[in-house]
C-alpha cells in the first residue's frame, strides 16, 4: 500500500494539472480590441469567442504544449504556443484584405474569395457593423452587381443580373441552409423570415447561375445568410433602433426596430439560442395618379380623372370597372325609362369607368415585421458532429406589388429544420408553411366596395341618364361627363365613415373575387437535402456528392391557384456531384467540374454541368484569373404552373398540363346555335381556360383590329404550355492585389433557351381563331370569332409560356478597394448590364429585365477615426431604365442616394451607438413603377454586447 499510494497521488496530481487555463486578449495592429474573434485549440473544435473588450479565458483538458489560433473576419489569423498550465497571451491580428476572406457558397467547401471559381460577394460582420443602411439587409445594395427593388419599407427584393420583378423566382435566398421562399409565392419575401441582425454571422451572394450545385431556383443568383452557432457565440446581445421615416406624401413618422439574442453553451455537448425582433413604421405611400392604358401595362398619355371618362389611375382602385355607354343605351330597362327611346342615340359610344378610391383610402400603411427563431444544438461526442433543431416564425404587414397591389396584413410564415452534420457531410430536412392572414387585393377592394354601395348596372345606368339630361340642357361633352359622374356618385361611400368601413370589412373578409378581395393561403413546402465531401478520405482531389427532394402542397382555397376543390401537390428531385483538383507548383491551377440531374414529376429530366478554371499568377500568387462555363435551368414556378387568378381586365392562368381545364367560371355572352347558324340570344354558361392555349388571338392584334376593323390584322396566339427554362452562362474574371489596392473584375454572357414569360391573349367565347367558322351578317359570311370580339364576348388571359425568340444578356462589373490617408477605407464598384432582345418585334412578351444599364457605388469610412469612434458614407447612382411588369410598365428615372452614419463604441458599457441617415440628401426616388417614392430615414441605434 505504501508503494501504491505515491503513484496514486502522482496520478491525481496529473489529472489536476491536465486542465490548462489560457487567458489573453486579441487586438488589431492599432491596439484596438477585436470583440467576437474566434480563439481555438489548433486541431480540435475546442474554442471560445472574445468578449466586447477582446479578452478571453480558455480551458482545455490536456497538458501543454499545444497551439491556439485567433481569427476574425477581415483579419489575418495569428497563433501562439502554449507551454504552461496557466498562461497569458496577447494575439495581434493584422488587418487582411477582402479577397482573403473565406466563403463556402461558391463550391460548397471553404475557400478564399481570391480563389473562388465564380463571382461571389461577401457581407461579413465588419460590413454589417459599418453599414450606413438602417438594417443589414439593406446594406447588401452596396455590393457590386446587386439591385434591391424596394416594394415597401419591410419588403425588399434582391435582383442580380436582371430578369426580375418583386416576384423574383429566378433568385434563391437561404438562411442556415433553408430556402426562404414563401410556398404560395415561390420567391423570398426579403428579410421577413430572414435573420435577426445580432445573430448574423455572414452573408454570401452568388450573382450568377448556380443550378449545378443548388438546384432549379438558383438561376440568376443565390443569397446565403448564416447565423451564429451558440457553441461559438454564447451570451446575450441586443439592439434598439428608433427614428423617423420622412416622405413628402406621408410626412414624418416614427420608426422603431429592436431585437435580442440569447445563447448559452450548457456544456461541450449541448447549446441553445433564441432570437426575437420587432420592427414597426409607416410604409412609403404610393400616390401615382397617372392613368394607365387598359390594353397594355403602359401609362396612357395625359389621362386624368378630369379629362378621361375611362380613367384607370395607377394607384387609384375601383375605376377598374368600366363599360361602353352603348351597352347602357341598348338595355331595355334603361330605354323603358326614357320618354322617347330615340333620345338614347344622344349617348355616345364611349368607355366610362367608375370612380375609384386612392390607395391611401384602402390601407393604413402600417409596416410591421416580427421575427423569432430558436435552436437546440447537440454534440454527442464533443467534436464537430452536431445535431440541430431550428424553428423560425415570421409575421408582418407590408405592401406587395404583383399583377395588382396587395395589402399584406398579418402574413405568417414558419419553418422547422432538423439537421445532422459535421465538417464532411450534412443531412437536413425542413418544412415551410405560410398563412396569408388578413391580406387582401387593394384593386378589387376598391371595385367591390363600390359595388357594395351600388351595382355597376345601376351606376352606369344613372351615369347614362344624367349624361343625357346634361346634353339636352346644352352642356358640351366634357361638362356632360362631369355632371353625369357627379350624379351617379351622389351618396357614394366616403372613407372614414362607418358605412365605408362596414363595406370595407365585408369585402376584405370575402375571398370571392366577384364580391370580395381577401387572399387565402395555407400552402407548404417539404424539403430535404444532403451532401458528402470525400476530401478526408481521398487525397488526390476533393469530391462531393449530394441531392435534394422537394414537395409542394398548394392550398389557396381557389383564391390564387386552381385549388378550390382540393390541394395541389407536386414534387421534384435532384442529384449532383462535384470534383475539384489543384495542379502545378504551389497549387496555382484549380479545376472544378460539377454536374447536376433534376427531375420534376411534371417535366422531363435536365442535366446542368458547370466547369471552371482558376490560375494564380505572380511571385506571391497575388493575381488570379478565372473562367467558367455554367448551365442553369429552372422549373416553372408555382404561379406559372397553377395560378388561376382574375385581376380584373385580365386573368392570370398557369399552364401545367391539367391547369387550364381546372379554371372554370360562369360567363354571360351571346349564345350561338350548335350549328353556328343562328344567334339564340344571351345566356350564361360555364367556361374553362383551355381556350387561352388552343383558341386565342394575341392581344396586340386585337387592339390593332379594334382600330382598323380589318380581320386580317388578327394574329393567332395559341401559346404552348410552359416548360423549364435553361441558361448557358460564360464568365471570365480577375482578382488581384496591387500594393494596397484590391481589384475584382468579372464579365459574363448569358444565353437563354425556352425563356419563361407571359403573353397576353384574347380567347373568344365562340368561333375559332382560324376564322373558319362564319355567320351571315347582312348576307355576308362573318367569322364567329370576329362577332365575339365585336360583342365583347371574350376573355383576356395572361398566359405563362416560353418564347422561342433569342433572349440574351451580358454585363461586367469592377470592384476596387483600398486604404487612403492611412486608415481610411475606400471602396467603389461599377456594374454594366444589357439585355439583348428585340422588344419591338415581340411586344406581346415581357422579359422583366428591370435593371439599369449602368450603376456606380462608393463607400468611404474609418472605423477608428479616433479612439472608439468611426464613420461610414455610402453613395450609389443608378441609370434610368424601364420597369416592365404585369401591374405597370413605365420609366424609372436615374437617381442617386447618399447614406451616412457615425458610431461610438463604449467598452465600459459593452455597447456601440450609431446615428445614421438613409437618403440623406432627401431626393425622393423609386426603383419600380407603381410603388411609393422612397423618402429618407433617420435613426439612432444602441447595440449591446454584439460579438
Amino acid at each position: 500500500m505504501k508503494t501504491i499510494l505515491p503513484f496514486l497521488l502522482l496520478f491525481l496530481c496529473s489529472l489536476t494539472y491536465a486542465q490548462t487555463t489560457v487567458t489573453g486578449s486579441v487586438t488589431d495592429d492599432n491596439g484596438q480590441p477585436i470583440p467576437g474573434a474566434n480563439v481555438i485549440i489548433v486541431g480540435t473544435t475546442v474554442g471560445i469567442v472574445t468578449d466586447f473588450d477582446g479578452n478571453f479565458t480558455l480551458t482545455y483538458n490536456e497538458n501543454p504544449p499545444f497551439t491556439i489560433q485567433a481569427s476574425s473576419v477581415g483579419f489575418e489569423s495569428a497563433t501562439a504556443e502554449i507551454t504552461k498550465y496557466k498562461q497569458n497571451v496577447s494575439l495581434i491580428l493584422k488587418e487582411g484584405n477582402a479577397l482573403d476572406e473565406v466563403v463556402i457558397s461558391a463550391s460548397r467547401t471553404p475557400e478564399r474569395i481570391f480563389e473562388s471559381p465564380v463571382t461571389v460577394e461577401r457581407f461579413g460582420l465588419k460590413e454589417i457593423k459599418n453599414t450606413a443602411s438602417s438594417e443589414f439587409y439593406d446594406g447588401l445594395e452596396n455590393l457590386k452587381g446587386v439591385d434591391i427593388n424596394t416594394n415597401s419599407l419591410t419588403f425588399k427584393s434582391i435582383n442580380t443580373r436582371g430578369f426580375a420583378t418583386f416576384a423574383n423566382t429566378r433568385f434563391m435566398q437561404r438562411v442556415d441552409g433553408m430556402d426562404n421562399a414563401a410556398p404560395a409565392l415561390n420567391f423570398p419575401l426579403g428579410n421577413l423570415l430572414g435573420m435577426v441582425e445580432t445573430d448574423v454571422q455572414s452573408v454570401e451572394l452568388l450573382p450568377g447561375a448556380a443550378s449545378a450545385l443548388y438546384g432549379a431556383n438558383a438561376f440568376n443568383g443565390i443569397l446565403f445568410m448564416t447565423s451564429k452557432n451558440p457553441f461559438d457565440h454564447a451570451g446575450i446581445s441586443a439592439y434598439f433602433k428608433m427614428g423617423i421615416t420622412s416622405q413628402e406624401a406621408a410626412g414624418d413618422n416614427e420608426y422603431k426596430d429592436y431585437g435580442i439574442r440569447v445563447a448559452h453553451k450548457f456544456s461541450n455537448k449541448f447549446a441553445a439560442k433564441v432570437n426575437f425582433s420587432y420592427l414597426q413604421g409607416t410604409d412609403w405611400v404610393a400616390n401615382d395618379t397617372r392613368g394607365k392604358d387598359r390594353n397594355t401595362t403602359f401609362i396612357k398619355n395625359n389621362s386624368t380623372r378630369e379629362n378621361d371618362p375611362d380613367y384607370d389611375g395607377v394607384n387609384v382602385y375601383g375605376d377598374l370597372a368600366t363599360t361602353n355607354l352603348r351597352n347602357v343605351k341598348e338595355n331595355p330597362d334603361f330605354l323603358s325609362r326614357l320618354p322617347n327611346p330615340a333620345l338614347a342615340n344622344l349617348i355616345p359610344e364611349v368607355n366610362v369607368s367608375r370612380t375609384g378610391y386612392h390607395e391611401a383610402d384602402l390601407t393604413d400603411y402600417d409596416a410591421k415585421s416580427i421575427k423569432t427563431d430558436w435552436g437546440l444544438y447537440y454534440r454527442p461526442w464533443e467534436n464537430d458532429f452536431e445535431i440541430q433543431y431550428v424553428g423560425k416564425i415570421g409575421s408582418g404587414s407590408t405592401i406587395y406589388q404583383g399583377s395588382n397591389r396587395y395589402s399584406i396584413k398579418n402574413f405568417f410564415l414558419q419553418q422547422h429544420k432538423l439537421e445532422i452534420k459535421n465538417d464532411n457531410f450534412f443531412i437536413r430536412g425542413y418544412v415551410t408553411a405560410d398563412n396569408a392572414g388578413d391580406s387582401y387585393d387593394m384593386v378589387f377592394t376598391g371595385v367591390n366596395v363600390n359595388r357594395k354601395w351600388k351595382s355597376d348596372e345601376d351606376w352606369f345606368g344613372e351615369y347614362a341618364g344624367a349624361f343625357l339630361q346634361a346634353t339636352l340642357a346644352g352642356l358640351n361633352g366634357d361638362q356632360a361627363h362631369a355632371a353625369a359622374r357627379q350624379a351617379a356618385d351622389t351618396g357614394r361611400l366616403e372613407p372614414g365613415t362607418p358605412e365605408f368601413q362596414q363595406a370595407f370589412n365585408a369585402v376584405t373578409n370575402d375571398p370571392d373575387i366577384l364580391t370580395g378581395s381577401q387572399l387565402k393561403d395555407e400552402s407548404k413546402i417539404y424539403h430535404s437535402d444532403a451532401n458528402y465531401n470525400f476530401s478526408h478520405l481521398i487525397d488526390w482531389a476533393e469530391i462531393q456528392v449530394g441531392g435534394s427532394y422537394r414537395k409542394y402542397v398548394l392550398n389557396s382555397f381557389g383564391s390564387i391557384y386552381t385549388d378550390r376543390n382540393e390541394e395541389i401537390p407536386y414534387s421534384e428531385v435532384g442529384l449532383y456531384t462535384q470534383i475539384q483538383k489543384k495542379f502545378l507548383e504551389d497549387d496555382r491551377l484549380k479545376l472544378t467540374a460539377s454536374l447536376r440531374y433534376d427531375k420534376s414529376e411534371l417535366f422531363d429530366a435536365f442535366f446542368s454541368p458547370r466547369l471552371s478554371v482558376g490560375y494564380n499568377l505572380g511571385e506571391n500568387n497575388n493575381h488570379n484569373l478565372r473562367a467558367s462555363f455554367q448551365t442553369g435551368f429552372r422549373n416553372p414556378d408555382t404561379q406559372a404552373l397553377y395560378i388561376g387568378f382574375n385581376v380584373g381586365p385580365i386573368t392570370l392562368i398557369g399552364s401545367a398540363f391539367d391547369n387550364p381545364e381546372r379554371f372554370t367560371r360562369t360567363v354571360s355572352g351571346t349564345e350561338i346555335s350548335p350549328t353556328g347558324q343562328a344567334i339564340l340570344g344571351t345566356n350564361s354558361y360555364t367556361y374553362n381556360a383551355t381556350g387561352a392555349y388552343d383558341n386565342s388571338f394575341t392581344r396586340s392584334s386585337v387592339t390593332a383590329f379594334a382600330a382598323s376593323q380589318n380581320p386580317t390584322d388578327l394574329e393567332v396566339a395559341n401559346p404552348g404550355l410552359v416548360k423549364p427554362e435553361q441558361v448557358s452562362s460564360f464568365e471570365v474574371g480577375y482578382r488581384g492585389k496591387i500594393d494596397k489596392i484590391s481589384l475584382d473584375f468579372s464579365a459574363y454572357y448569358n444565353q437563354y433557351k425556352d425563356f419563361i414569360t407571359t403573353v397576353d391573349v384574347i380567347n373568344p367565347y365562340y368561333g375559332d381563331v382560324q376564322l373558319s367558322q362564319t355567320f351571315p351578317v347582312n348576307g355576308t359570311p362573318t367569322p364567329l370569332s370576329v362577332i365575339a370580339l365585336a360583342n365583347e364576348d371574350f376573355q383576356a388571359y395572361r398566359a405563362y409560356t416560353n418564347t422561342s425568340e433569342d433572349v440574351s444578356s451580358y454585363g461586367a462589373s469592377l470592384g476596387v478597394s483600398t486604404k487612403i490617408f492611412g486608415d481610411f477605407d475606400l471602396g467603389a464598384n461599377y456594374t454594366y448590364a444589357k439585355l439583348d432582345f428585340d422588344r419591338q418585334a415581340n411586344s406581346d412578351f415581357q422579359t422583366n429585365f428591370n435593371t439599369p444599364e449602368h450603376k456606380f457605388k462608393a463607400t468611404f469610412g474609418n472605423n477608428d477615426l479616433f479612439e472608439n469612434f468611426g464613420f461610414n458614407v455610402a453613395w450609389r447612382w443608378s441609370d434610368n431604365y424601364v420597369w416592365e411588369a404585369s401591374f405597370l410598365t413605365a420609366d424609372v428615372p436615374a437617381y442617386h442616394v447618399l447614406d451616412a452614419q457615425i458610431n461610438l463604441r463604449v467598452p465600459s458599457l459593452k455597447s456601440s451607438f450609431k446615428v445614421g441617415a438613409t437618403n440623406l440628401l432627401g431626393d425622393e426616388y423609386f426603383t419600380a413603377a407603381g410603388t411609393g417614392y422612397i423618402g429618407s430615414q433617420y435613426y439612432v441605434s444602441w447595440i449591446i454586447n454584439n460579438l
